[in-house]
């Protein structure tokens, strides 16, 4: 066995592992494509509008909400392929010339893969990850999300393409669903070439097993420690959901769903789900706006892959705050732009795709790294299934509110409300995130479980090193 481990054993598990990130961004994003035609086919009032465009939230926050036990209890792989035939039944389910009522039914299915896989993907990259490029390896998988994203626009577009309006109507947008069936089938026959989680084996006292998984990854001296700093970290019998209230645990928790909460409520749904309009009401026409939010998916994926280069270099911190403190910025142009009355051109183009960049290098993929890290082995599933709750409600009440809040109090000051909440995340960064870099989950753990009855988490790299 190689003493160094094999790096590549760690890159395909990755990959494996984001593939389910891409299903989850294009899942969530192939409505954007399709609601228009499906309005019309059942003439859909408002209200019935949002609530098919939304209702695969719903099935997001049960996802979230029931997923971190069912991966205590039956493994990280079992719950990533659960998730896979979720995606694969949801868009089948609609590929099917059923009621409208039948299509709510499966983007509901399709929903709690998405949550599944938006709590899962990320823990099991961690949990296998060496600890020196664990930052960059768990945000692949958000690169998954915004490649998912990127990919079923053009796919929505080109099957909007085949034929005309009346097709697209009554047949198009559900091949639009149907597509996801393809990468469905591509995410189900990888996971079985893909190991279980170390750490949940271990968990389980499958100590060879994960002895086996540990060795492939670090090489057999490195394994043998990291093992030895699991089992003392591990209580075997698993607490009750209670546990995660306590000292020791809580404080990251707090840290974990207050992130994932300003993930969201600095606006990053709003723009990407009503881009086109908010283009449109700059003066732009509909084709013009429609390239421009192709352009916005473009340059997310482009700033997730500067931050997949530097989270382990620069670490966790520095590109949280420099992030927060861009997306703050960038903002309060685009709410000065229209409070001026100067949206037209290329201001909040330039100022909303700045956004989109410092968010990519940030909030997006980090806080997924972030919550991947801070809670323990004991309790991981159960934490982060709490965290990625809160960040599916704030998804549902940023969606819901953004049309409210642009009809109530205009562009403008809606705008700055999300430039209120990043410069509030900044101070939070600033305040409570602790660094991550370099550091094994073990000794995470442990700096936790020191740092419970401080009033800062400033990070000290020595209490880490204990």
């Amino acid at each position: 066995m190689n003493k160094q481990g094999n790096i590549w054993y760690v890159y395909k598990a990755t990959i494996v592992a984001a593939v389910g990130g891409l299903l989850f961004g294009y899942d969530t994003a192939v409505v954007a494509g399709a609601i228009g035609f499906i309005e019309k086919l059942y003439r859909l009032s408002p209200a019935m509008k949002g609530w098919v465009a939304s209702c695969a939230l719903i099935g997001c926050i049960i996802g979230a909400m029931f997923s971190g036990v069912m991966s205590d209890k039956f493994g990280r792989k079992k719950l990533l392929i659960t998730a896979g035939l979720m995606f694969a039944i949801s868009s089948a389910g609609i590929l099917m010339p059923l009621s409208l009522s039948w299509f709510v039914f499966f983007r509901l299915i399709g929903g709690i893969g998405i949550g599944t896989a938006s709590m899962i993907a990320p823990m099991y990259i961690a949990e296998i990850a060496p600890a020196e490029i664990r930052g960059r390896l768990v945000s692949v998988n958000q690169l998954g999300i915004v490649s998912g994203i990127l990919l079923i626009y053009f796919v929505n577009a080109t099957i909007a393409g085949w034929h005309d309006e009346v097709w697209n109507i009554s047949t198009g947008w559900r091949y639009m669903f149907g597509s996801g069936i393809i990468p469905s089938v591509i995410f189900l026959v990888m996971l079985f070439f893909v190991p279980e989680s170390p750490r949940w084996l271990a968990s389980k006292e499958r100590w060879n097993e994960a002895d086996d998984v540990l060795t492939k990854v670090n090489g057999k001296q490195k394994a043998q420690l990291e093992l030895s700093e699991i089992k003392d970290t591990l209580n075997i019998e698993q607490g009750s959901f209670s546990e995660i209230f306590k000292p020791g645990v809580r404080k990251a928790l707090l840290i974990g769903v207050v992130l994932c909460i300003f993930s969201q409520v600095t606006g990053i749904n709003a723009i990407m789900y009503y881009a086109p309009e908010i283009f449109k009401s700059t003066g732009d026409a509909t084709s013009s706006a429609l390239m421009q939010t192709v352009l916005v998916g473009v340059i997310n994926v482009l700033f997730t892959l500067v931050a997949i280069k530097y989270v382990d270099h620069w670490g966790r911190r520095i590109l949280l705050l420099a992030g927060t403190a861009g997306m703050a910025v960038c903002l309060a142009v685009v709410g000065g732009a229209f409070y001026f009355d100067v949206a037209k051109g290329y201001v909040v183009l330039v100022a909303i795709l700045a956004y989109i960049a410092f968010f990519a290098v940030s909030l997006g993929p980090l806080a997924f790294v972030v919550i991947a890290e801070i809670f323990s082995n004991r309790n991981r599933g159960k934490a982060m299934s709490v965290s990625i709750f809160f960040l599916w409600i704030s998804v549902y009440a940023v969606s819901q509110s953004f049309p409210m809040l642009l009809s109530a109090i205009g562009s403008a000051y809606t705008f700055w409300i999300y430039m209120i909440m990043s410069i509030f995340a900044f101070v939070f960064v600033l305040k409570l995130i602790p660094e991550t870099k370099g550091k094994s989950l073990e000794e995470i753990e442990k700096y936790f479980m020191h740092a419970e009855d401080k009033t800062s988490v400033k990070l000290n790299q020595s209490t880490l090193n204990n």
